[in-house]
C-alpha cells in the first residue's frame, strides 16, 4: 500500500461530543454559542452585547484567579520563577477584561435603561463569580509574598532599595502591585461604565447605589506595597 493511502483521513472529525468538526467538539462551540439568548428571546437587540462582554470576562476572569491561585502555591514551594509567570499572565487576562467594558459603552442609556435593564432580574456585578475569585485568591497572593519577604529579613522599602540582590523577589513585588492596580482599574472602569449608561445617583439592580461602586475604587489590596513608594520618596528626599 502507498504512502498515500496511508496516511489518516483528517476530513472526518476523530474527538467525541457534539459538532462537525474536531474544533467544534474540542470548543464545545455549539453549547457555548447556545449561552445568549436568540433573537426571539431577546427583550432589545443589545441583549447579545451585554451578554457576550460579560460573559467572555467571566472567563478570563477564571483564568486569571486560577493563575493567581496556582502562583501562590508555587510562591510557597519555592519555585518563584513560575509563579512570575503566571502571574503575568493573570495581568494580562485583566487587560483583555478592562477592554471587553469598553463595548458596553456603546449601548443606549435610554434603550437599556428601558428595555434591558428590567430583563436582569436583581442581577449584579457582586454576584460575578470573577469578582468573588478575585476577593477570593488575593489575599492569598499577598500573605505568600510577605511570607517570602520575612523569610529574607526584609521590609517592602528594604526589598525596593535592595532590589538587585532580590531579582525574583522584586518582581513578584512589581507584580503583585500591577495585579492591585488592574483591579482597581477594572472596578473604575465599571462604575464609569455604569455611571454613563444609568447615571451615579441611581440605585443598581440589586439595590445597591451606584455611588458605592466609586467608593470601592480606593480599595487597595496590598497597601504595604503602596505605602512603601511614599516612604521611599520621603528617603529620596533626605539625601538629597
Amino acid at each position: 500500500m502507498s504512502d498515500t493511502a496511508q496516511q489518516e483521513d483528517c476530513s472526518e472529525p476523530i474527538l467525541p461530543g457534539q459538532g462537525g468538526s474536531d474544533y467544534e467538539r474540542y470548543l464545545r462551540t455549539d453549547e457555548l454559542l447556545a449561552l445568549q439568548k436568540t433573537p426571539e428571546e431577546q427583550a432589545y437587540r443589545d441583549e447579545l452585547l451585554f451578554q457576550t462582554v460579560h460573559q467572555s470576562s467571566e472567563l478570563w476572569l477564571k483564568l486569571a484567579v486560577t493563575e493567581v491561585e496556582e502562583a501562590t502555591g508555587l510562591m510557597r514551594a519555592g519555585e518563584l520563577d513560575g509563579a512570575i509567570r503566571l502571574l503575568r499572565r493573570a495581568n494580562d487576562c485583566m487587560k483583555i477584561v478592562h477592554r471587553a467594558l469598553d463595548m458596553l459603552e456603546h449601548m443606549s442609556p435610554w434603550e437599556y435603561t428601558l428595555l434591558i435593564r428590567p430583563v436582569l432580574g436583581h442581577g449584579s456585578g457582586f454576584d460575578s463569580p470573577g469578582f468573588n475569585g478575585i476577593r477570593r485568591v488575593s489575599p492569598g497572593l499577598g500573605e505568600a509574598f510577605h511570607e517570602l519577604r520575612r523569610a529574607e529579613g526584609l521590609s517592602v522599602v528594604e526589598l525596593y532599595q535592595r532590589g538587585r540582590e532580590f531579582e525574583q523577589l522584586y518582581q513578584l513585588a512589581e507584580l503583585l502591585i500591577e495585579w492591585d492596580e488592574r483591579v482597581a482599574v477594572w472596578r473604575y472602569r465599571h462604575y464609569k461604565v455604569v455611571a454613563r449608561v444609568i447615571g451615579d445617583e441611581v440605585v443598581g439592580t440589586d439595590g445597591t447605589p451606584v455611588e458605592l461602586l466609586g467608593g470601592l475604587i480606593k480599595n487597595k489590596l496590598y497597601p504595604e506595597l503602596w505605602q512603601a513608594r511614599n516612604e521611599l520618596t520621603e528617603l529620596a528626599k533626605q539625601k538629597q
